[in-house]
């Protein structure tokens, strides 16, 4: 197996030395994979996918702009 090595900010390491029960390889582990299984579904489902990736940033735009016009009269 191959090894890794992971580095988390200090704070975070405290509050995970008080869990020292956890095996956080296996945490890592576990999570690494889940991302990986969602990315391939992500992939899989894109590779079908008939819209460009101008088109999904353009689309991206024009959703972010109006949630931003909604945002903004709510705040008034």
């Amino acid at each position: 197996m191959a090894s890794l090595t992971l580095s988390v900010p200090k704070d975070l390491k405290h509050k995970m030395n008080s869990f020292r029960y956890i095996n956080w390889s296996e945490v890592a582990r576990s999570a690494i994979i889940n991302k990986i299984h969602l990315l391939n579904k992500m992939n899989t489902m894109l590779s079908k996918s008939r819209i460009s990736q101008e088109d999904t940033v353009n689309y991206g735009r024009m959703i972010k702009k109006r949630q931003w016009t909604k945002t903004k009269k709510l705040l008034q």
